[in-house]
């Protein structure tokens, strides 16, 4: 099966991906994410247990260990100097397979967490101490790093997109700095579900997936307001990835779009916006109305994309969001 958008074309390989605890992984209800290492291996993590997952490009698992955490909803890593860390966005709560996939009945703790490649703990975030958390809740969905990678000062950027949808900034030590809240520029957030570092200007941008408002918000490394991209062209932009002079953008409702280096659309991989309207998406209803494993999934054709990231040879790898996930590699073929 080849799919295409503009004049990339690629081959798509279903079921990717060697996941440990099989069995456990076909039960859960996959909600996270998925980066490129320098050590030129994808970074991912478990649909059920908390367990980071390190794969070959060709889908072997490498390592798994596990990581203090509910969900990494949001995965990027984070280079300084010699060392690579990841960072999760831990939105403090999962769907539980033992208890009709409702969320698990302990009151949701949300937190930002850095690990060592090994899962050590190397530095938590505090949830900022502002109004806006005097009663409510803290829910961040993506954590991303100003790091050496992007020559930049370290500085942590947090979108808070299940919770207040806020972005906040801190330094690199972890000290809260500033937010904003989309005002600054097209509109107060709804969702600002990913943020991403784009390098490819001689002055880094921040891109803010400002979901479900259906449009990217782009900022200066300062918070300031640049430009909106794609609410002509976006459904519900959801997750970032570079791919050379191009960035790739998760979509949940069924796509991933192709934005090039002037803001326009090159085109739609695997789009299958239709789906989102089916009953009990991006599962299907079960018995006593209990959601199951679609049986909707067809190869060529996305489901839910929640997590994305691209290898140095211009392969893209897909995660879902879905029961038991969905784990789908891209190889570049033209």
């Amino acid at each position: 099966m080849q799919i295409s958008a503009g004049d990339l074309e690629f081959e798509w390989i279903s079921d990717w991906a060697e996941l440990p605890s099989a069995d456990s992984a076909a039960r859960g209800w996959a909600h996270h994410g998925a980066a490129f290492s320098t050590e030129g291996q994808i970074v991912t993590f478990h649909p059920t247990e908390s367990v980071v997952v390190i794969l070959t490009p060709a889908g072997d698992l490498v390592r798994s260990f596990g990581v203090p955490v509910t969900e990494a909803h949001g995965l990027t890593l984070a280079t300084h100097g010699y060392m690579q860390s990841i960072w999760i966005a831990d939105n403090g709560r999962k769907r539980d397979p033992d208890h009709d996939y409702d969320y698990m009945p302990e009151p949701p703790v949300g937190k930002v967490v850095r690990v060592s490649m090994t899962g050590e703990v190397e530095l938590e975030l505090d949830t900022p101490d502002i109004p806006a958390y005097e009663n409510d809740l803290f829910s961040p969905t993506s954590a991303i790093a100003f790091d050496d990678r992007c020559g930049g000062n370290g500085d942590i950027w947090v979108a808070d997109g299940y919770g207040q949808s806020l972005v906040h900034r801190y330094n690199a030590a972890g000290d809260f700095l500033s937010s904003i809240d989309g005002t600054e520029g097209a509109g107060r957030f709804d969702c600002p579900h990913s943020l991403w570092i784009d390098t490819r200007p001689d002055a880094p941008e921040l891109l803010v997936a400002d979901r479900a408002n259906g449009r990217v918000q782009v900022f200066d490394m300062e918070g300031g307001y640049i430009r909106t991209i794609g609410a002509d062209y976006f459904d519900r932009p959801t997750v970032f990835a570079n791919y050379g002079e191009n960035v790739l953008v998760g979509e949940l409702n069924a796509r991933v779009t192709i934005v090039g280096p002037n803001d326009e659309l090159i085109g739609y991989l695997g789009d299958n916006t239709p789906v989102s309207e089916e009953p009990a998406w991006p599962n299907e209803p079960g018995e006593n109305d209990i959601p199951r494993r679609t049986s909707r999934l067809v190869e060529g054709l996305f489901n839910s994309p929640h997590g994305i990231t691209s290898d140095d040879d211009g392969n893209i790898y897909v995660t879902e969001w879905l029961i038991g996930g969905r784990y789908t590699k891209l190889r570049l073929v033209g």
